[in-house]
């Protein structure tokens, strides 16, 4: 029964092999495109990018089924958040000068809206008891 226990607990071999591609196609990119990138960099960029972070969300879910909850929660609510926050960071390196007022807003907003989160809910906790 241990083995099958073990073997449904496994760390899928996908979740390890997508970010270790993601990273070598950016090394890659960043590499050879001098200017703008060609059109099938973009095309192939864009599904390893979805792998790297359903990889990333997939191990932080893990992680937080092993702690449980209310941590486990607060764990997810972080690695989305962060997750959320690199995009819009590397949106704003690749925007023009001038530009990125609206992606600064965005990471603002997110990171305000998580931190009252996290904020309401340890004052839920706390009141309870």
């Amino acid at each position: 029964m241990a083995v099958l226990e073990r073997a449904v607990m496994a760390t899928p071999i996908w979740t390890i092999i997508a970010p270790v591609c993601a990273l070598v196609f950016a090394g890659f990119a960043v590499s050879s495109a001098g200017g703008d990138p060609a059109w099938w960099m973009v095309v192939l960029a864009v599904p390893l990018l979805f792998a790297a972070v359903f990889a990333a969300v997939h191990h932080a879910e893990t992680i937080a089924h092993r702690v449980g909850q209310p941590f486990g929660s607060i764990i997810l609510a972080l690695a989305v958040t962060v997750i959320e926050v690199s995009l819009i960071v590397s949106l704003l390196l690749s925007a023009p000068i001038g530009e990125s007022t609206v992606a600064r807003d965005t990471v603002f907003a997110a990171i305000m809206i998580v931190l009252n989160g996290i904020l309401g809910l340890c004052l839920l906790i706390v009141t309870e008891n």
